[in-house]
């Protein structure tokens, strides 16, 4: 699309949470208003409050007004939530629950996580080179069912003390849903699909295995595979390579894609999307959290919330070119030898989190340039007579 050509506006959620929240959305806001305006696309963004923020403001971790704003919204952009600060309220108080109703209130029960290992940061990686290079694995993970969501659940008195219980439920048609999600991005990746759960002693996991079973005729050229999970966490470190696409519900989609992150070296390059039923908002949300300990110090990592508007672009609002603009700006950034102190190498320039969200839109300039012979002029201009002239801002708003 030519440039300053516009069209529909696309409606976006924005909730920057807690901790370093805001830091990191404000610098992927500035990215990606510049990706998408290269494409000729106009995004509105609603701000809104969620977790400790909320609490703070409301007294309730997911208010009302947020729900309305995201469920009207065509894709919900969050940062991360929680903090020491509210650590100590009642469980049913505590940010995390302003996440959980969230995801359940859009129904986004599909978690897609990818770990990708660039090869810019294989050594930033605790793992051998040789083990990680060449990782991309994706992980589909059930995110509204099972051992978070099932009843019952809670507190009770037995033989004189008290016990805690958690119930693992998952129904038919919730497992082939979940599925169907995993063997179509099996599809568009290598066509192998993992899945894992622990059938050799939780019958809801036998049901699970029955269920991908079935649903895998309707995808022959899909090869399947089944893993218990303690199995699956071992070769996650062992043999990383060995996995394409994984399927698994929604407590031990937690702790694989926690563990296949750290196969990339950081917490912060790595972004993730919750969907729902199709012409429902998804959720964007980098994987990591909120960073208490260095919020507001300018240190945060902020190219995982950039890969998530990425992936909220492909996915939730059918924009791949602006999704590749923005990935394409974050390997330039790195390629260039930019880092935060979170994947910080010998040899590179170690960067805040605003001068590196600075970096990113840089590069994503340059590269909207070498396609655009005025830009092009405009740039070299900038650059080299009068970097100050009003009409080098940034894509001109």
């Amino acid at each position: 699309m030519a440039k300053n050509q516009v069209a529909a506006a696309h409606k976006i959620a924005v909730l920057s949470g807690d901790g370093i929240g805001p830091e990191i959305t404000d610098a992927c806001l500035k990215v990606l208003t510049a990706a998408a305006r290269a494409e000729g696309e106009e995004l509105v963004y609603t701000e809104a409050l969620i977790g400790g923020a909320a609490i703070d403001a409301t007294g309730d971790p997911y208010p009302a007004e947020t729900e309305q704003i995201c469920k009207s919204s065509d894709a919900v952009l969050l940062a991360c939530i929680g903090g020491y600060k509210w650590d100590s309220l009642p469980n049913a108080q505590r940010p995390e629950k302003g996440l959980l109703r969230l995801r359940s209130s859009l129904n986004a029960f599909a978690n897609l996580r990818p770990a990708v290992v660039l090869p810019q940061l294989a050594d930033a990686s605790t793992l051998k080179r040789e083990v990680v290079e060449g990782v991309d694995i994706m992980i589909v993970r059930e995110l509204v069912g099972g051992i978070y969501f099932g009843e019952p659940r809670g507190f009770e008195e037995r033989n004189g003390e008290r016990v805690g219980f958690n119930t693992d439920v998952y129904s038919e048609s919730e497992v082939e849903r979940i599925s169907r999600v995993a063997f179509e991005a099996a599809m568009k990746r290598g066509k192998r699909l993992c899945s894992v759960e622990k059938s050799n002693v939780l019958e809801v996991s036998q049901l699970w295995k029955e269920v991908v079973t079935r649903v895998a005729e309707d995808y022959p050229e899909v090869e399947l595979s089944h893993m218990y999970i303690d199995n699956a966490a071992m070769q996650l470190i062992r043999n990383p390579k060995y996995f394409d696409t994984i399927v698994t519900g929604n407590i031990f989609g937690d702790i694989l894609s926690d563990e296949a992150s750290m196969l990339t070296g950081s917490l912060g390059m790595l972004p993730s999307a919750s969907i729902s039923e199709p012409g429902k908002p998804g959720i964007y949300e980098p994987v990591h959290g909120s960073a208490p300990d260095i919020a507001g110090e300018d240190k945060a990592n902020p190219l995982a919330m950039v890969l998530s508007a990425a992936m909220m672009c492909r996915y939730g609002l059918g924009l791949p070119r602006v999704a590749q603009r923005l990935e394409a700006a974050v390997t330039a950034a790195l390629d260039a030898g930019y880092r935060t102190g979170d994947i910080m190498q010998p040899g590179c320039s170690q960067v805040g989190c605003r001068q590196m969200g600075e970096v990113v839109l840089q590069q994503l300039e340059k590269a909207f340039a070498k396609a655009d012979p005025l830009e092009a002029a405009r740039l070299e201009y900038c650059e080299t007579v009068d970097p100050s002239a009003k009409e080098c801002k940034v894509f001109d708003e």
